[in-house]
């Protein structure tokens, strides 16, 4: 795994807490192949704010205007990596619940996505997450609930 782009996305305290469990971070905090097909990419996670940046072109819709769809898998993805962070290698976060409100539309460009915790419990996390444009202005809020769940001892293989 390069240890360049790891440790820029995760701070030490999350790498340190994953150490030893031979696992690659970005490929399990990340949308997948889902994510990989749409080119989301996380440029920061951690349990307190985890930020992810998706192109328009490519995730758009029939009218060539960014899909609603492509702004909620940004979103539950963030949403989860967060919740997956807070509960440590013990837990899977499981989404339950993702609410999203559609502000503003785009061609063309990038979005990125902010994702912050309302609620981080013993057994669900619940996550705020901003989607904006270039400029700054909102394209989509969001809200995701995760189920934290005990993790198979293969969980991670």
């Amino acid at each position: 795994m390069d240890e360049q782009r790891t440790s820029s996305v995760f701070p030490r305290e999350i790498l340190d807490q994953w150490a030893g469990l031979d696992i690659d971070l970005p490929a399990l905090f990340s949308a997948g192949h889902l994510g990989e097909r749409m080119g989301l990419t996380i440029t920061e996670a951690s349990p307190e704010k985890v930020v992810g940046t998706l192109p328009v072109e490519g995730n758009t819709q029939p009218y060539g205007l960014l899909h609603g769809g492509a702004s909620a898998v940004l979103a539950e993805t963030l949403g989860s990596v967060g919740a997956m962070l807070h509960g440590g290698p013990g837990r899977l976060a499981v989404g339950v619940d993702l609410s999203c409100t559609h502000h503003r539309s785009l061609r063309s460009g990038t979005v990125t996505g902010t994702a912050v915790p309302l609620h981080r419990g013993r057994t669900t996390a619940t996550y705020d997450i901003a989607v904006t444009d270039e400029q700054g202005r909102r394209v989509c809020s969001a809200r995701l609930t995760c189920l934290l769940r005990d993790a198979p001892a293969d969980a991670y293989r």
